[in-house]
């Protein structure tokens, strides 16, 4: 079975990877990198402020605590456990595919780019949605994130959804953690008045 799933998987790969434009090759390349989202995430940052004011760090570190649990999970755990080997570095299909810029690393199951984007957008949208309904639109973002992944040929569709599974979970986390420690220092909060008072 598990046979079966690994050549559906390669079959959908090969199909989606067949789209691709010399043109679009480095910008798929580009947005496939961390630093061209960084004023996505200062704006985040900065609804995070909007919504919760100086208590926001809880929710930064509650985001943060996600993306370091999806990161692990996928990165320190799965690949080496797995050791399914990234398209880009599979001989037997190395020359099937469109691969540009680096491959990364030999094993891609699952995918960090995935589990990552997930995270942030599970965790952003369980602590912000109540104030900006608009941070649903995070998870199309993770979308196109990971599927450049596959338009640059180092994962498969399995290892993309099974990264996302991971970034969800992971994010869920988070944001349980942050209400959580959110809640416990209001409650604190409240007390230390109530003993001033």
């Amino acid at each position: 079975m598990l046979e079966k799933i690994s050549e559906w998987d390669q079959a959908l790969f090969l199909w989606l990877n067949q789209y691709h434009l010399d043109f679009m090759d480095p910008i798929m390349y580009f947005f496939t990198q961390t630093l061209p989202w960084v004023p996505l995430y200062i704006f985040l940052i900065f609804l995070v402020w909007k919504a919760y004011g100086k208590q926001g760090w809880w929710v930064i570190l509650g985001v943060l605590f996600a993306i370091l649990l999806a990161d692990q999970i996928t990165s320190a755990l799965m690949k080496p456990f797995f050791e399914r080997l990234r398209p880009c570095h599979d001989v037997l299909i190395n020359g099937m595919i469109h691969n540009y810029g680096k491959c990364g690393g030999m094993y891609g199951f699952a995918s960090s780019h995935a589990a990552n984007s997930f995270a942030i957008a599970t965790a952003m949208y369980l602590g912000l949605s109540f104030k900006f309904p608009a941070v649903r639109w995070l998870f199309l973002w993770a979308v196109f994130f990971s599927y450049t992944r596959i338009y640059l040929g180092v994962h498969y569709p399995g290892d993309i959804l099974v990264g996302a599974i991971v970034g969800i979970l992971s994010g869920m986390a988070g944001y349980r953690l942050f209400s959580y420690t959110y809640t416990l220092f209001k409650m604190k909060g409240r007390f230390d008045k109530i003993k001033t008072d």
